[in-house]
């Protein structure tokens, strides 16, 4: 299917309602279950912070970019942000966190569905992906929850 803003905004809702409900049916032993041992060593918890942290980024750097802004600066360190907006929800319980990422996504989803056809096509950098679409900027940030998601029901027993 082309990308079309509706088809977008339906992606992400869509997403969303399955991350939501990965979540909601963890028992409350996952929570603190490693899986990242590399770096800080992110928890199911903190991964759920770091889709929080995300969702309100990318809602910042589309619109930048929508206004004719180059998106991310060229010296932008993501794993540093990262860490520090995961640090900074560590003491989120996961209800809270869940209530975040939905109020931040239903506010991605009503920015994509807001946008022209041609607003798509506009460039800008992604702290990742580097100079992309917004489409692709769009596509990935539910590719980015399925990425983590799967990551998650490989450590965790019957997810």
């Amino acid at each position: 299917m082309a990308d079309t803003p509706q088809h977008l905004q339906a992606r992400l809702t869509g997403e969303a309602e399955k991350t939501l409900a990965f979540f909601r049916e963890l028992p409350d032993e996952s929570w603190q279950q490693v899986i990242y041992t590399e770096g800080s060593c992110w928890t199911v918890l903190q991964v759920l912070a770091h889709f929080v942290a995300t969702e309100e980024s990318i809602h910042r750097l589309v619109k930048n970019i929508l206004a004719g802004g180059p998106g991310a600066p060229e010296d932008f360190n993501i794993d540093a942000y990262n860490e520090r907006k995961v640090a900074a929800l560590n003491e989120a319980k996961p209800d809270e966190l869940m209530q975040q990422f939905s109020i931040h996504r239903q506010n991605n989803a009503s920015l994509v569905a807001s946008m022209a056809q041609d607003d798509l096509a506009k460039t800008g950098r992604h702290p990742f992906f580097g100079f992309a679409s917004l489409a692709d900027i769009i596509k990935l940030l539910y590719r980015h929850n399925q990425i983590h998601l799967r990551e998650i029901r490989k450590v965790l027993p019957q997810q």
